[in-house]
């Protein structure tokens, strides 16, 4: 079966008649993809899912406003990344943050959703040290290979900036990982 393209998609949406149709199918080609960018943002499945709740309230209260300026997953991804880091900051500020790396690794370890090895946590871990941009860039990038341009427009950074950051970044991650397995 052919995946409906985002231009059906908009008319589906755009026809009052048709915007329920429209809105479930933008929501079932996008759904997946987006839960896991959020989650290794948030880590935790209980988040993520709020998170992604979030997400698709804001996208449904503003597709009618897209201007398709960018592609409609640029658009979208950009609002789960902001509710994301939205979601992360707010978690800070109420002091309900896993306060360093041990005590994400033990939260990790109890959840029930985290299906990870140890290779998994110590590439967690790694992420978690790295500034929150590096931290972005690289989980865009590792995981979902996203395209230095489409990042661009995301993040609204230059395509350079983006480089140099994930350049950083895998330096850093590949440090850590190195100290890690030289004190074990």
């Amino acid at each position: 079966m052919k995946e409906i393209s985002d231009i059906q998609i908009l008319e589906l949406i755009l026809t009052d008649k048709s915007f329920d149709e429209g809105f479930e199918k933008l929501v079932v080609k996008y759904q997946e993809k987006l839960y896991w960018h959020i989650r290794r943002m948030v880590h935790f499945h209980e988040d993520a899912d709020d998170v992604i709740q979030n997400t698709f309230i804001k996208v449904f209260k503003n597709i009618k406003g897209f201007q398709k300026k960018s592609k409609l997953y640029t658009w979208i991804y950009r609002i789960a990344t902001n509710e994301a880091i939205t979601f992360l900051n707010k978690r800070k500020k109420s002091k309900n943050i896993v306060q360093d790396v041990d005590t994400l690794e033990q939260k990790l370890i109890a959840d029930e959703y985290f299906d990870g090895d140890q290779a998994e946590l110590k590439l967690i871990k790694a992420i978690e040290l790295l500034p929150a941009k590096q931290k972005l860039v690289f989980r865009m990038r590792y995981y979902q290979e996203v395209p230095y341009k489409e990042m661009s427009e995301i993040l609204d950074t230059s395509v350079g900036a983006l480089k140099a950051s994930y350049h950083h970044a895998v330096k850093k991650i590949e440090n850590y990982i190195k100290d890690e397995m030289n004190y074990v």
